[in-house]
């Protein structure tokens, strides 16, 4: 099972590590980090690089597709290169699948059009312009298409996936090894239990929310 991380300029490391340390431990996993060129590739504060192995081309037909999110998400929007890429892969994919603003580039590629699907609570309304249904769910499954919530959520993505693929007592087993057992110090991961004020500062600061 060929598992394609797409990595681009400014992805943010979580989205992509995450599924991947889950579902890289799937039974027959061939996990491979790909971008438009191979190479290091920088995260969404430049101190982080993953390798990409090799380039879009070389990975014609991947039989999972995993595409991070990240403030460099905005300026693969109209990347042809990258957009025809996932149309092309999700032609014979079996899963495609999505964290954080990656859903935009699925939504933008027209991959998602008609569907639900989720991305960071910044983002959502962004969807829409897509013909995307979004929701604010942290995990969404709608046919072939997995779409994740914000940056963490994409741990939770690979777990259900992986429980879809190799059933519950191997995702069980990841999620035990793992010791993925999340007890946050502060109960403020979603807009529903932040301080309305946190909210709306990051609502102001935010590329996704027109003014």
């Amino acid at each position: 099972m060929q598992i394609a991380v797409l990595i681009f300029d400014r992805f943010t490391a979580l989205d992509a590590v995450g599924p991947y340390e889950i579902l890289s431990r799937a039974p027959g996993a061939e996990p491979v980090f790909v971008a438009e060129r191979t190479g290091p590739v920088r995260n969404d504060s430049g101190s982080l690089a993953l390798v990409a192995e090799k380039t879009l081309a070389e990975v014609p037909a991947p039989d999972l597709v995993i595409v991070p999110g990240g403030p460099g998400q905005s300026d693969q929007m109209e990347n042809e290169a990258l957009l025809g890429w996932l149309r092309s892969v999700d032609a014979t994919s079996t899963w495609t699948t999505s964290v954080c603003t990656g859903s935009l580039l699925l939504a933008a590629a027209g991959l998602l059009k008609g569907r639900r699907a989720t991305s960071h609570w910044l983002a959502l309304e962004a969807l829409e312009r897509f013909g995307v249904e979004p929701t604010g769910e942290r995990v969404v499954l709608d046919g072939k298409y997995v779409t994740a919530a914000g940056v963490s959520s994409g741990i939770d993505m690979g777990l259900t996936l992986l429980g879809r693929i190799a059933g519950d007592d191997a995702a069980r087993s990841v999620q035990l090894l793992t010791e993925y057992d999340p007890r946050p110090p502060y109960d403020c991961g979603s807009p529903e239990k932040a301080p309305a004020a946190l909210v709306e500062e990051w609502r102001a600061r935010s590329r996704h929310i027109t003014r």
